[in-house]
């Protein structure tokens, strides 16, 4: 899995949870809680689901330090077992 497509399925997360975002562009540098309106019970619902989705778990105290798309998408891809890596 390359880092593009956790990219592509995190979006499709933030989607299926904000449908009324459907059709806003999001990319690496789009700030989660300013730039789409999710406020903080929505970004942990995204979290959440991703961690199930990836089976993967970040530290609760690391959240906070995840502002851009691409910050949750580089926690998720570091986090992934190496032989999952491309």
């Amino acid at each position: 899995m390359t880092k593009n497509d956790v990219l592509e399925k995190t979006k499709t997360v933030i989607y299926d949870c904000f449908p009324e975002m459907d059709g806003q562009e999001l990319t690496e540098s789009t700030v989660i809680n300013t730039d789409t309106g999710i406020d903080s019970m929505g970004f942990v619902l995204i979290i959440c689901k991703l961690e199930a989705m990836f089976d993967v778990r970040i530290p609760e105290r690391q959240w906070k330090k995840l502002s851009t798309l691409g910050d949750v998408v580089s926690a998720i891809y570091s986090r992934l077992p190496k032989e999952q890596q491309q």
